[in-house]
This record gives structure tokens, C-alpha cells and sequence, in this order.
């Protein structure tokens, strides 16, 4: 079935921009589990709302929740609003977690070297804070576990060379004990 011209390849119509009222992109694309978008007219996971003030306890349990799914890219958002809504003293906690995030999505969805890259940078960023902060479980978090969790799935990776499954390699926000 060819097009009519009034739409595009994609489903969306022609001429129709996905940009806000000041000429910004934004995104509506339909997505997978993995934040990889999809045509216009599949179905999709249903996205995290952008902009959520949630406690730190429910911002863990959240991102524990997507993470345990296989939707790191999910979790990364929930991450993403804590460093943005949070106190200025913990951003570079949420920030270096939600980079943790996004470099388990790259690397399930084979992006392997800038998956690894994210999975270092982030395990870094979190142990500089807590090293910096003097806290060591932040709001449950065993920062030191996550770290060395990130480091052994991007020498796994780098080693095997192929993506993970995302679901089986999640982290444990809070060690053996997720803690709802």
C-alpha cells in the first residue's frame, strides 16, 4: 500500500512536526521497552511522565521496579527528574545513576563501547559523590555494590562482545534487599 502523500512512511502526517509551541523537538514517538522509538502507529511501552517529584525512597523503588523489567531507559527517567527535582547536594548521585541506566540500555541494545563508557562513567560518578558526601548507603542504595556492579557488566561485555539482556542484568539498587 503506497502513500496518499497525506501521510508520510511513518504514519504520521505529512507536514506534522513533533516540536512544542516554541519549536522544540519533542519526541512522541511510540517506544520499546528499551526507548528505541517505533513507527508512529505501533504500539508502544508506555513512557515514564516527564517531571515527577517523587521521595528519594519512591524514586529507588520506581527505578528498581523498571530496572527489574528490562526498561533501563525507563529507570534512567525516573533518575533523570530526581537529579532534576532534588536537592542540589544530591545531584551527581542521581545523575551518576541514571547514566547507569542508559549504559545498561546501550548495552542492550548493542551499543556496546558507548554502553560501557556510560556503565564506567556513571559507577565513577556515584562513588565520587558518596566518597564526597561521606554517605555510603544513600537512601538505601548500596552505592559500592551498584558501582561493582557496573564495572563487572562492562567487563562482561567488552569480554563477550555482544548485547545483555537488560531484565537479567539489572542491578540491585539496595543489594540483596530491594527494600520496598
Amino acid at each position: 500500500m503506497g502513500s496518499t502523500g497525506s501521510e508520510e512512511s511513518t504514519g504520521r502526517p505529512a507536514g506534522a512536526r513533533d516540536r512544542d509551541s516554541e519549536g522544540r523537538a519533542r519526541n512522541a514517538r511510540p517506544r520499546d521497552g528499551l526507548g528505541r522509538p517505533l513507527p508512529y502507529d505501533a504500539p508502544g511501552v508506555p513512557r515514564q511522565p516527564e517531571g515527577v517529584v517523587r521521595t528519594p525512597g519512591e524514586t529507588v523503588a520506581e527505578a528498581q521496579r523498571l530496572l527489574d523489567e528490562g526498561k533501563p531507559f525507563h529507570a534512567h527517567e525516573v533518575f533523570e527528574d530526581a537529579w532534576k527535582s532534588g536537592p542540589d547536594t544530591e545531584r551527581e548521585l542521581w545523575r551518576g545513576l541514571a547514566q547507569l541506566a542508559v549504559g545498561l540500555t546501550h548495552t542492550a541494545r548493542g551499543n556496546l563501547t558507548g554502553g560501557v563508557r556510560l556503565l564506567r562513567r556513571g559507577a565513577g560518578a556515584a562513588e565520587a559523590w558518596a566518597s564526597g558526601s561521606g554517605e555510603a548507603t544513600p537512601h538505601g542504595i548500596d552505592v559500592a555494590s551498584v558501582a561493582a556492579w557496573a564495572r563487572e557488566l562492562a567487563e562482561d561485555v567488552e569480554r563477550e562482545g555482544r548485547p545483555v539482556d537488560a531484565g537479567a542484568r539489572a542491578p540491585r539498587l539496595r543489594g540483596a534487599d530491594t527494600g520496598s
